[in-house]
């Protein structure tokens, strides 16, 4: 069965912490973070504002999901879109999604100007990831298997040749197995569960 390739998407492995870009006299700390959901977003923001107290301004952007991505990027007090939008531009030259990237900035007197800020945010950001480990997921879903433990040989015969991952199970004389199933190979793997004609097939959400 030849997987298609639309849930394929690149994230981060590890954090990137150490970016940096200097321009008279002001400091540019890139920090990148993998994140999936808002909380973890709004964690690692508070969390950077209590590390990089003195700091002045904390830009950020961030970019969560696959089919139908979200995205934010907040300039907090620099000139509109001198900051985050740079910010998040570093996230989609790398093709990154479910992705937090913040930037710091300690101000050393000298104003930069519009085009030296969108210079300084991108190259904070870019370095940061250029540190961090870039990996490649895939999007999954889950399946529901019933059935009786008589048929145990011809469900695991399917989940090994479709080298299904099994995320739990319950095993009795009623059996049930929750199998994570790639995106794009969800239909075949269902209908050949549908085709035993022994086993409960449900897609869980």
């Amino acid at each position: 069965m030849e997987q298609g390739k639309d849930d394929i998407y690149y994230t981060l492995g590890s954090p990137g912490l150490n970016g940096l870009y200097k321009e008279k006299g002001s400091k540019f700390l890139g920090l990148s973070f993998p994140v999936s959901d808002q909380a973890q977003i709004d964690a690692y923001l508070l969390q950077a504002r209590k590390e990089h107290s003195k700091a002045r301004h904390w830009c950020y952007a961030w970019k969560l999901g696959v089919e139908s991505p979200a995205y934010r990027y907040n300039d907090d007090g620099e000139p509109g879109n001198s900051a985050g939008k740079p910010i998040y531009g570093q996230i989609q030259s790398y093709g990154l999604t479910n992705v937090l990237v913040i930037v710091v900035r300690y101000y050393g007197g000298t104003k930069l100007g519009v085009g030296g800020l969108i210079n300084a945010y991108r190259e904070a950001a870019r370095d940061s990831l250029e540190q961090a480990e870039i990996v490649q997921k895939i999007v999954t879903e889950s399946l529901s298997v019933k059935f009786e433990y008589k048929d145990m040989d011809k469900v695991m015969r399917i989940i090994k040749e479709q080298e299904l991952e099994i995320k739990s199970q319950k095993m009795d004389l009623a059996c049930q197995f929750i199998i994570s199933v790639r995106k794009s190979n969800y239909k075949y793997v269902e209908n050949r569960f549908l085709d035993l004609r022994c086993a409960d097939v449900k897609r869980i959400n």
